[in-house]
Order: C-alpha cells, then structure tokens, then sequence
C-alpha cells in the first residue's frame, strides 16, 4: 500500500485506527481452546468485528514465535484473512547487519506479504536499508516508545539533543515520507507536539493508546498533521474488552469508540484548516 492508498483510506473510514493483534493464549476465551487453532479462530472473530471500523491491523510476532510452528502458522492464517486493502503490519523489532536485514525484510514483505515491519534502529544505518529497498512496503523505525525504559537511552541527551532525536533525524535521511513511519508512544504526550515539529511529514505509528492510558484527544491535537499522519494503535483494550462467548461484539464496542472519537479528531482538524 503506498502514502497515498493509505491517506485515502483514513480519509474514507474516518478513522486511523490499527487493531492490534497480540493474541495471548492464555487470555483468549476459553470456549475457543478445543478449536484446532484457538489463535486463528480468536483474531478472525476480532477481524470480522473490526474490520470496517479500522484501517490497520499490527500483529505482535512475539506471541506467534513462542508457540513454535503452530505459532507461525496462526500468524500466516490470519494476515492472510486480513482482507484486501488494509493495512498490515509486522511488529516485530527486527535490525541487524544489512545481510540479516535483508532476510528478515524478506521474511515480512515476501513470504508473508506484509504491507510494513516495525525496526530497531540501534545497530545503524545498514541494519534499516534493506527494509527500505522494497518498493511500496513501509519501514517503521523506532522512535521515542512508551516504555519505562525510553528513559534509559532514548531520553537521555546527546550533545544539544535528546538521542531520539539524532535517531529519528538520521531515519528522515535514509528513508523518505512515502516508505519511513516512526513509532512514537502515545504516553510521552510532552514531547509529540515537539516530535511532530521536528517530523512533520512521516506518519507515526502510536502505540499506547487504551491500556497503557494514552489519550487520543491529546495525540490527535499535537501529532497531527495535514495528511493525518498518524496511526493509533489498541490492542488489548479492544481485543480483551470482552471474555465471554460475545466477546466480538465487546471488541467492536470499544474500536466503535475509538473510531467515532477519531472522526471527530479528523473534522476538527479539518475545520481548523479551513479556517
């Protein structure tokens, strides 16, 4: 999907919301554990419920990984049944030597066809090159996260600036606002307004946003920009809102929130705009 497919998109729906599918087993509701693949069957419910409410859907590889060849195969069942037109996201926080890179961004863009990967940028600029190569597919780079551990490097300075900002700087210089998204948390609202001043034409992947109590209201009004700009992630606030045998209809409950609340965010900013 290019820039302009996804603008459209968040344009037509009215909403940026991305589903997050982290599917823990053991959080799952326990009526689905006899079907023969419990993970598959739990997101396909979740995606039925969702899926003209959002414009996304981020797969967290991390719980598909810990359960082996079972855990891969949900994972390939469920992009698959992603429908057409939607964007998919590999969260997976790969970034190594450019060699290994180019495996992995094979692995995501390739063999599981997915529209984006999310990378860790720590090993440099021939760690994030080969995700960028590949045409109409995004590479989205580690920004400033909404872990307590931003504090550790990221929030610490470098020279005259924060060393996100030097990685985020760099990022713009290798990739471009076609192919280049940055993760930026939904919790470190003291810094977006900033964030989007110093970026302000790549779109941003906002992770944080309902269990970890970031507000939408306020990552809209600093972080938005002409095109939107923005991709909101909510995972287990909308995929765990429910346990029961109705827990689909739970979910599509709370993304109908976060989507009537995005519209809003949209026509405010496009009545500011045409003001």
């Amino acid at each position: 999907m290019n820039r302009q497919e996804l603008v459209n998109l968040i344009k037509e729906r009215q909403s940026y919301l991305c589903v997050g599918l982290d599917t823990d087993l053991h959080k799952i509701p326990r009526h689905l554990l006899s079907h023969p693949d419990p993970v598959f069957a739990f997101n396909k419910a979740i995606i039925d419920a969702t899926k003209d409410l959002c414009v996304s859907y981020k797969i967290n590889t991390a719980f598909y990984e810990c359960m082996g060849i079972r855990g891969w195969e949900s994972l390939q069942r469920t992009v698959e049944y992603i429908p057409s037109g939607l964007f998919t996201i590999a969260d997976a926080k790969r970034g190594d030597i450019g060699n290994t890179s180019t495996q992995y961004a094979k692995t995501f863009f390739e063999t599981y066809n997915f529209d984006a990967v999310t990378v860790a940028p720590y090993m440099g600029r021939d760690s994030v090159l080969p995700f960028l190569s590949f045409n109409e597919k995004w590479t989205i780079m580690l920004g400033l996260t909404s872990n307590e551990g931003s504090q550790d490097f990221q929030l610490q300075q470098s020279g005259d600036e924060y060393l996100y900002e030097k990685v985020m700087k760099a990022g713009m210089s290798w990739g471009t606002p076609d192919n280049l998204m940055f993760v930026v948390g939904a919790t470190q609202t003291s810094q977006l307004g900033y964030i989007r001043q110093l970026v302000p034409d790549h779109f941003f992947l906002v992770p944080g946003v309902g269990a970890q109590g970031g507000n939408l209201q306020d990552i809209s009004a600093q972080a938005m920009n002409k095109d939107c700009g923005l991709l909101v992630n909510a995972s287990r606030s909308i995929i765990y809102a429910g346990n029961g045998e109705d827990f689909a209809s739970d979910a599509r409950a709370a993304a109908l929130q976060l989507q009537q609340e995005m519209a809003e965010c949209l026509e405010a900013k496009q009545t500011l705009a045409n003001s």
